[in-house]
């Protein structure tokens, strides 16, 4: 299967969905996190750092949970910052 290239507006969404985390993660460890999650910390970090921008919806729901986020917060804060952007390179 060939995946299609994500484009700049995606992976700019990913690398702050992946600042999101990290922010809300706080003090708490990589490892600790990941683990409450069901996930491993090497999948967090790719998901943090923006290496992995399109984490399933499991995955994004088990995060939200661990840290005790709303996922309709954080879809929120990911479009709109894409919409920021998108409207700064249309400006």
């Amino acid at each position: 299967m060939v995946r299609t290239p994500l484009t700049p507006q995606e992976r700019h969404r990913g690398e702050r969905f992946g600042a999101l985390l990290r922010q809300a993660r706080g003090d708490r460890s990589m490892v600790d996190v990941a683990a409450a999650a069901g996930l491993s910390a090497e999948t967090l970090r790719k998901i943090e750092t923006g290496r992995a921008p399109t984490p399933a919806f499991f995955t994004v729901a088990a995060l939200a949970s661990a840290l005790n986020l709303s996922l309709d917060a954080l879809a929120a804060a990911c479009v709109e910052e894409a919409d920021r952007a998108e409207q700064a390179m249309s400006a």
